[in-house]
């Protein structure tokens, strides 16, 4: 399998098994070759989105991506209602 998008390729290796080259030593089932070739299309549009506000923050766009996905959340604790709220959303002032 080859895509127009990503230089990574999917290759059958017989047995109705596929290997992708992102992915060594996995073997995989063409249903799951194709959504690895789809991963790997989609990375690079997810990367350039991230990429101008993780530089905003001294970051790559990989170690942003990478942080905000194994990074736990802080415990918040419960609202209770007529206490002050400093909580806003992204984008929300």
């Amino acid at each position: 399998m080859t895509s127009d998008l990503t230089p990574h390729r999917a290759r059958s290796v017989g047995l109705e098994s596929w290997v992708v080259s992102y992915l060594p030593g996995r073997t995989l089932t063409c249903a799951q070759a194709v959504a690895a070739m789809q991963v790997a299309e989609v990375v690079p549009t997810l990367l350039n989105s991230v990429g101008e506000f993780a530089d905003e923050v001294g970051l790559t766009a990989l170690e942003a991506v990478g942080m905000a996905i194994h990074q736990a959340p802080w415990d918040e604790r419960p609202y209770r209602r007529g206490s002050r709220s400093t909580r806003t959303r992204v984008g929300v002032a």
